[in-house]
């Protein structure tokens, strides 16, 4: 088992959620997140003063799936997600070691 983490634009997210229901992923949690990247933020005016928001906001989805989905998942992101600028975002791939769904305690893939 996988777990995908994707930053990406606050309004990709729709798009990105879209096509991986359509692939057949169950569920995702998504949060909203700031961080910077390569980018290092940017400049933005307010009432006619320039002034430097070093943390960009963007959405983080996170994804459990079974090793052999991990790359149909990764595609489909990477090509629903991407807008060809800078500051498109990231995905972070590890491995889960266990999983367990609280309701009726079942482990591993078929807890997803």
């Amino acid at each position: 088992m996988k777990k995908v983490e994707a930053i990406i634009r606050h309004f990709k997210l729709e798009e990105v959620k879209n096509v991986l229901s359509e692939q057949g992923v169950v569920g995702m949690t998504v949060t909203e997140v700031r961080g910077f990247g390569r980018q290092k933020g940017h400049t933005e005016m307010y009432r006619g003063t320039e002034y430097a928001v070093d943390f960009v906001p963007k959405v983080k989805l996170e994804i459990a799936i079974d090793d052999g989905r991990l790359q149909a998942v990764l595609d489909t992101v990477v090509k629903s997600a991407q807008t060809g600028q800078i500051g498109d975002g990231k995905i972070f791939v590890s491995d889960l070691s266990e999983t367990i769904r609280i309701r009726t305690g079942e482990t591993g893939p078929e807890a997803l």
